[in-house]
């Protein structure tokens, strides 16, 4: 239904969110974080998980209920990553995350974190992210 008056909306600022973890996971600050479609809930990322960021502090919720800790995330932005046999010519390239710490050119069964930004050295270079798979300009 369109609006017909004027209504207020909180609105959040800066590329911080925070989310609920599943239960018995520990996810690690630096860790690529997915969201488990099976119950919408964050967890250390796996191949073809949804990316929702990286995570900006370690939590522990090994003996935790599901919901009971949360993780505070950054959602998009520039970071050095590892990333499988990078090259100066990858510029550009879409990398893509196929665990919470492995980060590769290849999108099977993988989920799509950004595009690498800048070369640092064989195998490493400045990844511009974010989160959702949103493509990064």
């Amino acid at each position: 239904m369109p609006l017909t008056l004027d209504t207020p909306r909180a609105y959040e600022t800066g590329d911080i969110n925070d989310l609920p973890v599943a239960a018995g996971v520990q996810i690690f600050e630096g860790s690529a974080v997915g969201i488990n479609s099976a119950n919408g809930l964050a967890r250390p990322l796996t191949a073809a998980d949804l990316f929702v960021g990286f995570a900006d502090r370690g939590v522990d919720n090994r003996t935790g209920a599901a919901g009971a800790a949360r993780v505070r995330l950054r959602e998009a932005g520039k970071v050095q990553l590892p990333v499988a046999a990078l090259a100066i010519t990858d510029i550009g390239k879409a990398v893509y995350a196929s665990d919470s710490g492995t980060f590769v050119l290849t999108a099977a069964g993988n989920s799509r974190i950004g595009h690498v930004h800048r070369f640092v050295s064989g195998g490493a270079g400045i990844v511009k992210f974010a989160a959702q798979a949103v493509p990064v300009a």
